[in-house]
């Protein structure tokens, strides 16, 4: 039933749907996903793909989630590219070489990177969600950290979930991941820069 959720969402059935399923049991899975689904989607809407892909990127790789943080960067990546025409500065791989480093390390490449995009206004934004991730007190502070506060806690769980279960990377967790013409112009970007 949840898989069924996520092709819908975005065309594809992630890998992190049954470890979620055996980790927290069917009905407690299934009111996990009642009471965040929602909300996830109204902070999506309400802070745009970009943002909030980034900052799910910073607190997975703050928590050191694997799965998490390719779904998305990958996101990112799809999402910035439609909105400003260009590629990001790290791609999804980059970002996943990211994972382990000390979190002063990370926050200093996503700043950069973050910086050479032009989304200058985003800096607060990633450097708050770090901050939630990795400090003790997980509750907002202001209007602005409760989608924030809702994104650590979360992505809490779907970390741990991701890092118990060991899931593979799949696809972009977005509903752009159903637009074969982005991918394609993406992944030809990326090819070509790369050459």
């Amino acid at each position: 039933m949840l898989e069924g959720v996520g092709k819908r969402l975005w065309g594809f059935p992630p890998r992190l749907m049954a470890p979620i399923v055996e980790q927290l049991g069917p009905v407690r899975a299934l009111r996990w996903f009642v009471c965040n689904m929602p909300r996830y989607e109204r902070t999506l809407k309400t802070f745009g793909g970009v943002r909030t892909h980034l900052l799910c990127v910073a607190i997975s790789l703050m928590n050191g989630c694997p799965y998490c943080t390719f779904g998305h960067a990958y996101a990112l990546e799809l999402v910035y590219l439609r909105d400003h025409g260009r590629l990001f500065p790290l791609d999804e791989h980059a970002i996943g070489m990211l994972l382990g480093l000390a979190p002063a390390a990370v926050r200093r490449r996503l700043v950069a990177a973050v910086q050479g995009a032009g989304l200058h206004a985003e800096v607060r934004w990633l450097d708050r969600a770090i901050m939630l991730a990795i400090g003790e007190d997980h509750r907002p502070s202001d209007r602005d950290d409760v989608g924030i506060a809702h994104l650590v806690r979360m992505f809490g769980v779907l970390n741990a979930v991701g890092i118990a279960s060991k899931a593979a990377p799949d696809e972009a967790h977005d509903p752009l991941n159903k637009d074969r013409v982005l991918k394609l112009r993406y992944a030809g970007l990326r090819a070509a820069a790369i050459a």
